[in-house]
């Protein structure tokens, strides 16, 4: 293994670490190992928090401690995963990063990685740019991962060669572009449609919303973007197929959080850390989620009734100012069953075919 990238945040990064790939080292034609989470919305995922190798049946062992994720595998019900998909879908090699261990177990992890494959490049890739949070920004939402990664990838025995790259400043929703302006560091390349092309088929199913939006504007969107389910507004911008190198160090000496997960040997204690310096811990957020869907009742909702819910919210998202909204932004503002979503997307798809499926542009009736 030529070229190893760690997934900052999972999910999404690990479906742009195949883009990123292709743009940077597409000629080389050796695939990359992509060390990520599995750690997917609820959504898919109905159980809150990162997934352990416990999880899942059919992994296979690449070092004491790290496991890659097959197309073949399964996970315990009633777990569920993008992942295994991911990695049939795409040549790449897909590890999974455990987190139960805290940011102690993850440095191993990265040890162990790069001396058994002495890999030439190592990339930590965030999309959006969370990841260069302070932590006490009142628009972070999900810090936690990001800071794990970040710490252990500045404690590893690698980190002298390992580069921070940020994709698509501002479009995961966390931290306004002009705040992560100062503290981006030199461009290192601009995605294109060529090198969305990787990736076209997995966004077919994929729920990213920030990765969409990394290809979306890649392809050509511009405009603001109302995403999850708080309608965060997202611009789209020539910025948006960015990618931007950052020192790792100035990164982690920078990021509060980081720096107080920096020593945990369990996910327990770096959720306690991030409750003190944050006020909230993702997986919090997903656990009050959790419940709330669990006490929804499930709703019969014809096509045409749907069909009307949605041209109201694309009325109002309209006068708010968006150009662009995303399938699981219009599903979780009207309260959709999973049924409806499966509508949903249905009714959606066919406006975009130049973008990806989760992305849509907002048109007046």
């Amino acid at each position: 293994m030529k070229r190893l990238i760690v997934a900052a945040g999972g999910g999404g990064d690990a479906v742009a670490a195949a883009m990123l790939h292709t743009a940077l080292y597409g000629d080389d034609g050796e695939p990359a190992l992509i060390l990520t989470y599995s750690w997917d919305r609820l959504l898919v995922d109905p159980v809150p928090g990162p997934r352990s190798p416990a999880d899942f049946i059919g992994l296979r062992q690449l070092t004491e401690h790290v496991w890659a994720v097959p197309g073949s595998a399964t996970l315990k019900p009633p777990c569920a995963a993008t992942l295994p998909r991911l990695a049939a879908e795409l040549p790449h090699t897909f590890a999974l990063i455990d987190p139960y261990a805290g940011t102690r177990g993850i440095t191993r992890q990265l040890n162990e990685l790069t001396a058994h494959f002495a890999p030439e490049t190592i990339d930590l890739l965030d999309v959006g740019g969370d990841i260069l949070a302070h932590g006490d920004e009142p628009t972070l939402r999900s810090p936690l991962a990001d800071a794990l990664t970040l710490a252990a990838c500045t404690r590893a025995m690698a980190s002298t060669q390992m580069r921070l790259l940020v994709a698509g400043p501002g479009l995961d929703g966390e931290l306004p572009p002009d705040i992560l302006h100062d503290r981006l560091g030199p461009l290192v390349t601009k995605l294109t449609r060529e090198h969305s092309q990787a990736i076209t088929s997995v966004l077919r199913w994929h729920p990213s919303e920030a990765t969409a939006l990394l290809v979306a504007t890649a392809l050509g969107a511009r405009g603001v973007c109302e995403v999850r389910d708080a309608g965060l507004p997202v611009p789209l911008t020539d910025e948006g197929p960015a990618v931007h190198r950052v020192d790792l160090a100035t990164a982690f000496s920078n990021n509060r959080l980081a720096q107080a997960v920096a020593d945990t040997t369990t996910l327990t204690e770096a959720e306690e850390r991030c409750r003190n310096i944050c006020g909230i811990s993702e997986i919090d957020y997903e656990r009050a989620k959790a419940h709330r869907l669990g006490q929804r009742q499930p709703s019969e909702t014809t096509s045409e009734e749907l069909l009307i819910q949605v041209q109201r919210f694309e009325k109002a998202a309209l006068a708010r100012g968006a150009t662009h909204t995303t399938v699981r932004r219009v599903a979780e503002a009207l309260n959709f069953s999973e049924e409806g979503r499966r509508c949903l997307s249905q009714l959606l798809i066919p406006r975009d075919r130049d973008l990806p499926t989760s992305v849509w542009t907002l048109q007046r009736s």
